[in-house]
């Protein structure tokens, strides 16, 4: 999904019961520690920037001149006022170094056959979920559906990815829906526009100095 390097487009639908919003924005990320991410639009978030180096999360604010570093205390608050987080958009958590992972069966998504992975937070891992659990489709290793399951052992939130071809050489899911299970007629729908893979990015991209001029 992420390739040694990557530029994408996406559109981000945000549905509640009485009104939706959509999102657009380009990203680049290198490896599993640097990211960046622009808004495009709506024209009042235009040009707002979230960068990511190694654990260390930024956001660059135009309208107000500021660049902020991001507490680790907001990584599980809304993103954009989405249903995804902070740490779905940056990937702050690592799913090899912060959770036990054991295969419990498998099942069948879209017509593939998938292997169901259970992902147990570490005790120091700053996670907020009891457990998490995957679907990876055993052929493309796509990763097709996620559970995000509470300490108490409520199942909380969905995210289903749909609309599987090709995107920068690679068969991948071109759609992500993640669904609150516990806000009715609440999701947000994430859509791939373009993808290209393993461009040259320089390291010195991912800088706070770069994050005021990226467009």
């Amino acid at each position: 999904m992420r390739g040694e390097t990557s530029i994408a487009e996406v559109s981000i639908d945000i549905i509640r019961p009485d009104w939706t919003r959509t999102i657009k924005l380009k990203g680049w990320s290198k490896g599993v520690n640097y990211s960046m991410i622009l808004i495009q639009s709506p024209v009042k978030d235009k040009g707002i920037v979230f960068l990511k180096r190694q654990k260390e999360v930024w956001n660059w604010i135009p309208s107000v001149e500021r660049t902020i570093k991001l507490p680790p205390s907001m990584m599980a608050q809304s993103w954009m006022g989405t249903d995804f987080t902070n740490d779905d958009l940056v990937r702050e958590y690592s799913v090899i170094h912060d959770y036990t992972q054991r295969i419990i069966g498998d099942s069948m998504i879209l017509g593939r056959k998938c292997w169901k992975i259970e992902m147990i937070p570490l005790p120091q891992s700053a996670i907020v979920w009891g457990k998490v659990l995957l679907w990876i489709d055993q052929q493309d290793y796509m990763q097709l559906r996620t559970e995000f399951i509470d300490e108490d052992n409520i199942k909380i939130q969905v995210m289903q990815c749909t609309e599987i071809k090709k995107l920068g050489g690679r068969m991948l899911p071109c759609v992500m829906e993640m669904i609150p299970l516990d806000k009715p007629g609440h999701k947000t729908i994430m859509r791939y526009e373009s993808l290209l893979f393993n461009q040259p990015i320089a390291d010195d991209f991912f800088t706070t100095q770069n994050i005021k001029k990226v467009q």
